[in-house]
C-alpha cells in the first residue's frame, strides 16, 4: 500500500510469513523478517513512517535488499 511519506514510499505486508516490505521513496525496496503484525499495523498508522521505520524497525530485524 502506498503511504505519506517523504522516505517512505510503500509498506506491504504477509502476515503468514511475517514478512515486512518497505519500498523507499530512492525506489529500493527490503524485506524484513519476523515482523509481528502489531509492528505493521502500528508503522501504518505512525505519524511519521521514517522516524518509526527508523526507531521501531530498522536494525531490528534480519532483512535482505531486493533486486530492482
Amino acid at each position: 500500500m502506498d503511504v505519506d511519506s517523504a522516505a517512505i514510499q510503500a509498506i506491504d505486508y504477509d502476515a503468514v510469513r511475517a514478512k515486512l516490505l518497505v519500498r523507499f521513496s530512492s525506489g529500493e525496496s527490503y524485506v524484513y523478517v519476523g515482523v509481528p503484525c502489531e509492528v505493521h499495523r502500528s508503522f501504518v498508522d505512525a505519524d511519521s513512517k521514517g522516524r518509526f521505520f527508523q526507531a521501531e524497525i530498522r536494525d531490528q530485524y534480519p532483512y535482505n535488499r531486493l533486486n530492482a
